[in-house]
């Protein structure tokens, strides 16, 4: 799989660690984050992961902040992109199944780094279900051209 990160400066140790995490389960990461702990501002970091998503340069995106909130509503104001804080299994797992979540969130000061492999983890293995679930989400997807 192809997928893009991106974090600001509370999140550079998770970015780093889920990027080790998923290059050595053979998944090519591209990198849209800060590398230093100086103060930035986060919806640059989720703009570049959220245009590459919807480019198809990746299959989906991951973002990570202090608490996952900040990345999540800047995410979900870019058009094309459904965005989820995620911050147990069984969330990311029904993000991707029930709205076919292109873009999860994590939040580097409340989310261990295990948690956060198991997180990825579970989102990964989920698949959208369509049927009524895809109806819901074209009516939402609608709220964009209003």
């Amino acid at each position: 799989m192809k997928i893009a990160i991106g974090n600001d400066h509370a999140a550079v140790e998770m970015k780093n660690d889920l990027i080790a995490y998923l290059t050595e389960k053979g998944h090519e990461v591209t990198n849209f984050g800060t590398d230093t702990n100086d103060s930035c501002d986060y919806p640059d970091y989720a703009k570049k992961v959220c245009d590459a998503v919807n480019a198809k340069e990746a299959d989906f995106g991951i973002l990570c902040c202090g608490t996952g909130a900040g990345m999540c509503i800047a995410a979900n104001k870019i058009k094309g992109i459904r965005a989820m804080l995620c911050d147990n299994t069984t969330t990311a797992h029904l993000v991707k199944e029930h709205n076919n979540c292109n873009v999860i969130t994590l939040g580097a000061r409340v989310t261990g780094i295990l948690a956060a492999h198991e997180i990825v983890d579970a989102y990964m293995g989920a698949e959208f279900m369509g049927g009524n679930h895809e109806r819901r989400i074209n009516k939402f997807m609608a709220f964009e051209a209003e």
